[in-house]
C-alpha cells in the first residue's frame, strides 16, 4: 500500500506542471496594455494554446497609461490582472507593493533567464514584473559613408575607430575634415545619453539623496563637445530632423545638408525605426557594440496582488517570458531579441539581415544582452531624468555653466521629489 501511495505521488510531482497547466487552461482575465505587442502573443500565440481562456484586452497610448492604471490599483476597483510595464515606469510600480509576488516563476526558471530583466522586476529579494525580451543597444552606420570617409565599412575595422572616447572624437574629427563638415558624428547629442546612464556605477538616489555619478557629468561635457565643434546634427531624439538624417534629408540651420554617420538604437530600434523610417536606406547600414553594453527600452508584464484569476494570471505571465517554445517562434517571427538564454543561444547563429547587408545583428545583441546591468534602476528614475534633461539642454546651448545647470538641477529635484 505505501508503495502504491509513493508512485502516485511521484507520479503527481512529475506532471505537476501539467496538471497546473490544465488548471490555466481555462477562466477570465482582463489585460492592459500600451504597446499592440502585447496583444499579437496573445491573440496568435496565447490564445492558441489556450483557447478557452477569456480574454478582456484593453489597449491605451503609452503617455496616458499610468493615469490609467494608477488610480485602479489604489482602489482596487476596476483593476486588471495582468498589465505590461515600460521600461521609464517599471519600477515605479514594482517598488509599489500592488504588483502579485511572482518569485516562484523566476525560482522555476533561475539560470534561464536574462539577470537585468529579472534584477529591474525585482524588490526587496521578491520578483513582480518578467520580460520576454532584451533591448541591449549598438551603433548603426552608414556602409557609404564608412567607406567614402574611413575607406572601408567592414563593421571590424569600423569599430575600432569607435572603441573608446578618444578614439571616438578623433573618428568625429575626421568626418567632418574629410567632409567640409558636411557629415556628423550623430544627429543628436540624445544619441548617447542611455550609454552613459548604463555606464554608472551607482544610482540616482543614495541612502535618500540624490547622487551624481561621475558618468553623468561626464556626459554632459562629451554633449557640450560634441555641440561646440558641430560633431552632431543639432537636432533633438524623436524630431522631425532626427528622423530625416537617417535618408540623407537633414539640414543645418542655413539649409545645408547633413550626412549622419551612425544612429544610437536598441534592438527595437533596427525594426522600428530605421527600417519604418529609412526604407530607401536597406543594405547601407551595419552594426557594431557599444564599448560599454547599454541598454534602452524594454516591456515587462506584472499582475495586480489582487487579481481575481490570480493562477491564471501567473501562468500567462509564466508563459509569455519564460515557454521557450512560443519564445523561439515570437523571436523567429518578429526578430525580437529574447530574454529567454536557451533560446536565444539556439538561434542566434542562425540570422541574416538583409537591411544591415546580410550581418547577423542577433548574434551580437545576444552577446550583448549578457553583459548589460539592471541593478542601478529605481522607480524615481523617470522623474529625476526629465530634470537632469532640462538642466543639460541649458548647459549644451550655452544658457548656463555647468556649475549653475547642475545646480539647478539639485533644485528640481529637491522640490519636485522632495530628494536633498
Amino acid at each position: 500500500m505505501k508503495r502504491v501511495i509513493l508512485l502516485t505521488i511521484v507520479f503527481m510531482l512529475a506532471f505537476m506542471p501539467t496538471v497546473s497547466g490544465l488548471f490555466a487552461q481555462s477562466g477570465r482575465l482582463t489585460v492592459w496594455s500600451f504597446t499592440d505587442e502585447l496583444e499579437n502573443m496573445i491573440n496568435n500565440y496565447y490564445k492558441r494554446s489556450f483557447p478557452n481562456v477569456r480574454i478582456n484586452y484593453s489597449l491605451t497610448p503609452t503617455e496616458q497609461f499610468e493615469a490609467r492604471l494608477d488610480p485602479v490599483l489604489a482602489s482596487g476597483r476596476g483593476a486588471p490582472d495582468v498589465f505590461a510595464l515600460e521600461s521609464a515606469f517599471v519600477r515605479k510600480y514594482v517598488e509599489s507593493g500592488m504588483l502579485m509576488d511572482i518569485s516562484p516563476i523566476y525560482e522555476r526558471n533561475r539560470g534561464k533567464l536574462l539577470q537585468y530583466t529579472v534584477d529591474i522586476g525585482t524588490h526587496n529579494d521578491r520578483v513582480y514584473a518578467l520580460s520576454w525580451q532584451a533591448c541591449p543597444g549598438g551603433m548603426f552606420y552608414r556602409r557609404s559613408l564608412a567607406r567614402r570617409y574611413l575607406g572601408t565599412d567592414d563593421p571590424a575595422v569600423v569599430q575600432t575607430r569607435f572603441r573608446d572616447l578618444e578614439t571616438f572624437f578623433e573618428t568625429a574629427q575626421d568626418l567632418k575634415n574629410r567632409s567640409n563638415g558636411r557629415c556628423v558624428v550623430v544627429s543628436s547629442i540624445g544619441d548617447l545619453y542611455n550609454v552613459f546612464l548604463s555606464a554608472r556605477s551607482t544610482p540616482w538616489v543614495v541612502n535618500g539623496r540624490l547622487n551624481i555619478d561621475p558618468s553623468m557629468e561626464r556626459y554632459m561635457d562629451i554633449a557640450k563637445s560634441l555641440r561646440d565643434n558641430r560633431y552632431e546634427g543639432r537636432v533633438g531624439q524623436w524630431s522631425e530632423g532626427w528622423f530625416a538624417g537617417m535618408n540623407d534629408n537633414l539640414r543645418d540651420e542655413n539649409g545645408n545638408r547633413l550626412e549622419v554617420f551612425a544612429y544610437f538604437l536598441p534592438t527595437w530600434g533596427l525594426h522600428y525605426v530605421l527600417k519604418t523610417n529609412a526604407p530607401n536606406t536597406a543594405g547601407d547600414w551595419a552594426m557594431i557594440p557599444d564599448p560599454s553594453s547599454y541598454r534602452w527600452g524594454g516591456t515587462w508584464i506584472g499582475a495586480y496582488r489582487r487579481a481575481a484569476n490570480s493562477a491564471q494570471a501567473m501562468h500567462m505571465i509564466e508563459w509569455l517570458t519564460t515557454n521557450e517554445g512560443f519564445l523561439e517562434a515570437w523571436a523567429r517571427d518578429t526578430g525580437d531579441i529574447v530574454s529567454s538564454i536557451p533560446v536565444m543561444n539556439r538561434i542566434k547563429n542562425n540570422f541574416s539581415e538583409r537591411f544591415l547587408g546580410g550581418q547577423n545583428h542577433y548574434a551580437m545583441f545576444a552577446e550583448m544582452a549578457m553583459n548589460v546591468d539592471g541593478r542601478l534602476t529605481q522607480g524615481t528614475d523617470g522623474a529625476i531624468e526629465t530634470f537632469f534633461n532640462e538642466a543639460l539642454l541649458e548647459y549644451v546651448d550655452g544658457n548656463k555653466s555647468k556649475a549653475q545647470a547642475l545646480a539647478d538641477f539639485r533644485n528640481a529635484v529637491t522640490r519636485g521629489l522632495n530628494l536633498r
